[in-house]
């Protein structure tokens, strides 16, 4: 307990200073969000340093680095997914600062990414033997065997897009993943997972770091060198874990955004219509008149409510 609130402190203060740091050094590389068109109610956050994630995840990773005991194969293999998902949002993020608009990797190039970092990733679970899967709520656990293989594709292409798209208002992605972190860091804790969960935990203590600057008015922004690297760590996390079937309960509001995206562009393409003023929903939402403090409030409150749900039989 003693090593997690140290692990946890070190992420938050790291994370404090190197956003602090960040801010005024991300300005002068011109490194400034530039807003679509057509998010017309985002127009005063033209400008808004991003790239944020070279900030708050470096920190959690030295801080779990640091602090983590014996740390086994599992914990680096999320350490290096982590970091690589990272290193691809960073590239997407600068491109989109070279060119000069919202245009960074092309999207065929993002999914061949992730496709084969998702395989990776499976592969190396079949291969040493993490093929169990827990059913939440139960104590109850069965091995999938090579079908672990196809499923964490899934895992992770959805995890990693769904945290992307959720990334759309001052505080939403940050403070719903820090409450995911929190919670994931915990039940794992419970299983026994160790290094895995303390990897967690500093993520949580990192965000809560970095939402000192990215509740509105952002100061900084996560970016995709944030949101991807965060959807990496958390599929890979739950994976390696055996908590896979967790993600979609845990992550739901991470569903949410995908599900509404889906939703919007088949039925526009069949009907020339929209279901959601503008997808994903928390921009419906905030053409409905809600605040953004509040719609992120919200999921994060929703999350935690899971949370509490899925910790409560193993506590």
């Amino acid at each position: 307990m003693q090593t997690a609130v140290f692990a946890a402190l070190a992420a938050f203060l790291c994370s404090l200073l190197l956003c602090a740091a960040a801010i005024p050094l991300l300005r002068r590389a011109g490194s400034g969000q530039h807003i679509l068109g057509y998010v017309q109610a985002h127009r005063q956050k033209e400008g808004t340093p991003t790239m944020g994630g070279l900030a708050f995840i470096p920190a959690a990773v030295l801080a779990a680095a640091v602090f983590a005991r014996g740390a086994d194969r599992p914990f680096f293999v999320a350490l290096a997914v982590g970091l690589g998902y990272l290193a691809v949002g960073f590239l997407d993020d600068l491109l989109k600062q070279k060119r000069g608009k919202n245009l960074g990797l092309r999207a065929y190039q993002k999914a061949g990414f992730q496709f084969a970092v998702a395989v990776m990733a499976s592969l190396y679970c079949c291969l040493e033997g993490r093929t169990v899967l827990r059913i939440p709520y139960t104590a109850l656990a069965f091995d999938i065997g090579w079908w672990m293989l196809p499923l964490g594709v899934i895992v992770f292409v959805a995890t990693v897009n769904g945290v992307n798209l959720t990334d759309g208002l001052d505080g939403l992605a940050g403070g719903t993943c820090a409450v995911f972190f929190a919670a994931l860091a915990a039940l794992i804790a419970l299983q026994g997972g160790g290094d895995l969960a303390l990897l967690c935990l500093a993520l949580c203590a990192a965000l809560a770091a970095y939402l000192v600057f990215n509740t509105g008015k952002a100061s900084l922004f996560m970016g995709d060198t944030g949101s991807l690297s965060l959807g990496g760590f958390a599929a890979s996390a739950a994976l390696l874990s055996g908590n896979a079937l967790v993600l979609p309960l845990l992550g739901m509001m991470f569903v949410l955004s995908c599900i509404s995206v889906i939703v919007q562009v088949i039925y526009y393409k069949k009907t020339g219509r929209r279901v959601f003023l503008m997808a994903p929903v928390h921009h419906h939402f905030q053409m409905k008149g809600y605040s953004e403090a509040k719609i992120a409030y919200c999921y994060a409150a929703v999350t935690a409510v899971i949370a509490l749900t899925l910790l409560a039989p193993a506590l």
